[in-house]
């Protein structure tokens, strides 16, 4: 334990894996959705877990050419930590579901809070755009498996906000009355824009005792 958070227990270190655990960004895309922190700031976590081998730099190919982080493969199985300790925050009381969520940060509770059983015998391919951001959910054998791609083949497609897609899965808030605020519309079966929320639960919040 103590060894693990040195290696992320830095200030935004385990943010900035948060968000590359649903593949590379570039340093402009990670500093957008980390708002509070300085491009210094940004630069030395990213220098920090580069040499500890949890993340690694490369070059997207042509006509691209940019630099992007992504994570080791070592580094992808931090995500189990990622979700307990997300797990376990929501329990709080002190939690508050009002504040800003990025694209990978819900994609991540998606896979965090999906409650299995409900899903039983659904198989069908749900996508997820925010702005020039692309994700595609595959809901089959209990669970969802969500990849950075385009959702070509999608059932349903979720368009517009993260704090969107929070209200809609985790807050129950009708599809309508989130189109009439300008976060979030669905394109495809009706019957799929019912059950998908359905399929997700918070923990119940902790009681202590006085």
């Amino acid at each position: 334990m103590a060894h693990g958070l040195e290696l992320l227990g830095e200030r935004w270190a385990l943010f900035v894996v948060r968000e590359l655990m649903m593949g590379p960004r570039r340093f402009s895309d990670l500093r957008g959705d980390l708002p509070g922190i300085s491009a210094n700031v940004l630069t030395q976590r990213l220098q920090e877990l580069e040499a500890r081998g949890i993340v690694e730099r490369s070059t997207l190919p042509p006509p691209a050419n940019v630099q992007v982080y992504g994570l080791t493969e070592w580094g992808y199985q931090a995500e189990p930590v990622v979700q307990e300790l997300g797990r376990f925050a929501c329990r709080s009381p002190g939690h508050d579901p009002t504040l800003p969520i990025s694209p990978a940060s819900i994609m991540l509770s998606l896979r965090t809070m999906i409650v299995r059983p409900r899903v039983g015998a659904h198989d069908f391919v749900i996508g997820f755009r925010f702005g020039p951001l692309a994700f595609r959910g595959h809901v089959t054998a209990g669970d969802i498996a969500i990849t950075r791609e385009e959702p070509d083949d999608a059932d349903l497609t979720l368009i517009g906000t993260a704090p969107g897609v929070a209200a809609y899965v985790h807050g129950k808030v009708p599809i309508a009355a989130l189109a009439a605020q300008g976060m979030l519309r669905a394109e495809g079966d009706p019957a799929l824009i019912a059950l998908f929320p359905t399929l997700f639960e918070l923990p119940p919040k902790a009681v202590p005792k006085i």
